[in-house]
């Protein structure tokens, strides 16, 4: 049932997504402006976005929550590596003890987003879900848009076309769409994929009582896999020591540290990343195990993110024998698995496709400026955040080799000082204008394929501030020191006539 809500309501700021970087950027934007209205919208029925989608086997993190939550609220659980299920409940908890709920609104998905020069508004075409799945279709209005949508689609993964698919009498899942509650037990399985994914579902698929009989992961080209501890126990300390506030804040301030330490060693001496990365594997794996084969990437560390297994328990599943790797290509699916192109057949009961993302920008939502379409694609992020030619907007972009969401803090301290600046002066547009002709470079720095295959999708970044941003925290950190505004941002005033608003007289 679809029914037309003509009324609209209005808000200082939208933040769109409450998944982590949503729920994050919305408190530090309510502390930053308390006497602001602000929204927090999310499409689905519940908050936490990656950790509420995606359902299979083994879900967590793939770095310390004690850098990848938020900086505000410590995470207190043993597990620094933990399981969605923990982090969907610090989640919750960060939005009651900080009353965000009080602005959440869920089963909210914004289809459109229209920007008016003559209002100095954006206008959100919201269609909202009741529980019974009614629709209605509503309007928000907003002087600013923060999108926290991340950068893939939620309603489908990326998988390609595999010979045969057909002809497989077992099921073929992809991870992304996992059906709760799904029966593995017994089962042979096999992981199409290499990714984090892939890594973290096999040792998980034979654990405990329903257990999978074997599971393989079928791999055309190896990952970077390094084992980690599951618990932190120099945090533990800290904490124990130092109190739970700074203890933590100290712990966030290692695993920065450290993790940029590593990156930076083994992207400047890459034979060494090599050299560490495999000799590590070796010692994890059974005496004469082909490192080579299954174990050496073509590319060097971090062209790729590293795959972390937490205490080793990807390497402890092939060790015990109920697990392998098998790397080679796929002729086309069989009625019982998968033909390979070396002439090997796999024999499988379910197949799993944990082929990857399929990204996309802004959640699907494709804005206008004055009636004028937005291709993201062709526009430059200031400081990685805002977009050249769009009024009053922000987007939240993390980091490929560091912690995502390391990020959230210094976007929010960007749009507060463009908001500040727009109040300080009277003005209602502030509008990032790209300087022309200047040199562009690709957003991020991974040679990951669905990295390369969103070429088309993604935003560019210049090459210089402040239209760069980087790829690491650390690096990234000091752009964001002194003051955040340049020329390159444009303030003025709402118009009298439907004017582009780039055609307006504009004030730095």
């Amino acid at each position: 049932m679809n029914q037309l809500d003509t009324t609209a309501e209005t808000a200082d700021i939208v933040v769109i997504g409450a998944g982590l970087s949503g729920i994050g950027a919305a408190k530090y934007l309510k502390d930053d402006f308390p006497d602001k209205k602000i929204l927090l919208l999310e499409s689905r029925d519940s908050i936490g976005g990656t950790w509420d989608l995606f359902k299979y086997p083994g879900i967590r993190s793939d770095d310390a929550v004690h850098h990848y939550g938020f900086a505000f609220k410590p995470w207190l659980h043993e597990d620094a590596i933990a399981e969605g299920h923990l982090i969907m409940d610090y989640l919750h908890e960060t939005l009651t003890e900080f009353g965000l709920d009080k602005i959440l609104r869920l089963r909210h998905r914004v289809t459109a987003a229209d920007w008016s020069s003559q209002d100095a508004q954006w206008t959100l075409h919201v269609t909202v879900t009741d529980e019974q799945g009614n629709e209605t279709h509503q309007i928000i209005r907003t002087s600013f848009v923060f999108s926290s949508t991340g950068y893939y689609r939620y309603d489908e993964g990326y998988e390609p076309r595999f010979e045969g698919r057909e002809d497989f009498q077992g099921d073929i899942l992809h991870p992304q769409h996992w059906p709760e509650g799904y029966d593995y037990s017994g089962k042979r399985v096999v992981i199409i994929g290499s990714g984090a994914t892939a890594v973290t579902m096999l040792p998980a698929m034979l654990k405990g009582d329903g257990a999978a009989a074997h599971v393989t992961m079928l791999q055309r080209t190896p990952s970077y896999i390094a084992s980690i501890p599951r618990v932190d126990k120099v945090a533990q300390v800290l904490m124990k020591v130092f109190g739970i506030e700074r203890g933590y804040a100290l712990t966030r301030r290692k695993n920065i540290w450290r993790d940029h330490f590593l990156v930076t060693v083994m992207s400047r001496f890459p034979r060494f990343g090599r050299w560490l990365v495999r000799s590590m594997t070796v010692k994890e794996l059974p005496k004469g195990f082909d490192v080579d084969t299954h174990f050496s990437p073509p590319y060097n560390p971090w062209d790729q993110r590293l795959c972390a297994t937490p205490d080793g328990d990807f390497f402890q599943a092939i060790r015990e024998g109920s697990a392998d790797v098998v790397t080679d290509q796929i002729e086309r699916f069989t009625k019982d698995g998968i033909q390979l192109m070396s002439g090997r057949h796999l024999k499988a009961d379910i197949i799993v496709t944990a082929t990857g993302l399929a990204m996309q920008m802004l959640g699907g939502i494709e804005p206008t400026v004055d009636g004028t379409p937005v291709k993201v694609s062709d526009s430059v992020l200031y400081r990685g955040a805002l977009i050249s030619g769009v009024p009053n907007w922000a987007l939240m972009i993390g980091f490929t080799k560091a912690t995502w969401t390391l990020r959230i803090r210094n976007v929010t301290r960007l749009v507060a000082e463009v908001i500040r600046e727009m109040d300080r002066q009277g003005r209602d547009i502030a509008l990032p204008v790209a300087p022309e002709g200047m040199p562009t470079a690709d957003l991020f720095d991974l040679s990951a394929g669905y990295m390369r295959r969103a070429k088309d999708v993604l935003p560019r970044q210049g090459t210089g501030l402040p239209w760069q941003m980087h790829t690491t925290f650390v690096r990234d950190n000091r752009l964001f020191k002194g003051r955040l505004i340049h020329d390159d941002i444009k303030f003025s005033n709402r118009t009298s006539s439907p004017e582009r608003v780039t055609s307006v007289e504009a004030v730095s």
